[in-house]
């Protein structure tokens, strides 16, 4: 793990903590480098200098921001459109910069559903999908071409939210549901070693605990239940070139 070079993409500031703490605080506890690639808010907001402080404890350097709006917000980012509203090419570009100047093994980002539906996580899903193809192409934006090994998608079976919901809410769910099929997870990481700094980086997004959000959800919960929500994460893998290190992801 030492070798490796591991860059997170996500749409904003908390989902480091949710959808990738414990893999980017247990790559950087093995020496890897990490860093995180986050499209909305801006430098200067409340919300980033959380986001700071989030990757401070999950060793993960300084905050890479796209400086876009959030879907729901455009305090995140005055002045910037909404990351759904900017041209493609240019949101691409920007993360091709990220992506060649760090030279990532492993890019990771959510699955095809964004993990659970939101507009920006589906977006920034197809985003960095496009943006780990074209970083390798040296006809394509500025820049030494990059190509990263293997792309990783952070994910959750059906079969835990299907249990988890009805340990949680007493119900079976219904409708349509996060996650994927059991067999189409390629890699489940243990981190309850680092739940304790997973946790701190998400109790670092304090305005999101204030607002209502999941980490809201999260903070009320027993820790026992919480601790089965954080301590495991599951990925769909994807290699993007030859020879892609199989001990990673």
């Amino acid at each position: 793990m030492a070798d490796l070079s591991l860059l997170c993409v996500h749409a904003h500031p908390d989902d480091e903590a949710i959808w990738t703490g414990g893999a980017l605080a247990r790559y950087a506890d093995a020496g890897a480098r990490t860093a995180v690639v986050t499209c909305t808010w801006a430098e200067g907001t409340r919300r980033a200098e959380e986001l700071e402080r989030s990757l401070a404890i999950l060793g993960a350097g300084a905050p890479r921001l796209l400086g876009y709006a959030e879907a729901n917000g455009t305090e995140s980012a005055p002045g910037a459109p909404r990351l759904l509203d900017a041209p493609f090419d240019e949101a691409v570009g920007r993360l091709v910069g990220h992506i060649r100047e760090f030279r990532p093994d492993v890019v990771v980002t959510y699955d095809a559903y964004g993990g659970y539906g939101h507009p920006d996580h589906l977006h920034v899903h197809r985003l960095t999908l496009a943006a780990v193809e074209a970083a390798g192409y040296d006809q394509l934006y500025d820049g030494d071409p990059w190509r990263p090994r293997a792309l990783a998608m952070a994910t959750v079976p059906r079969s835990f939210v299907t249990e988890i919901w009805e340990e949680l809410f007493g119900v079976a769910p219904t409708g349509t549901l996060p996650g994927v099929p059991d067999d189409q997870i390629d890699t489940t990481l243990d981190v309850k070693p680092w739940a304790d700094r997973k946790w701190a980086a998400l109790l670092a997004h304090e305005s999101e605990i204030e607002r209502g959000s999941t980490m809201t959800m999260l903070a009320a919960l027993p820790q026992a239940q919480r601790d089965r929500m954080l301590t495991t994460e599951w990925y769909i893998r994807r290699d993007t070139a030859p020879a892609g290190p199989r001990d990673a992801f």
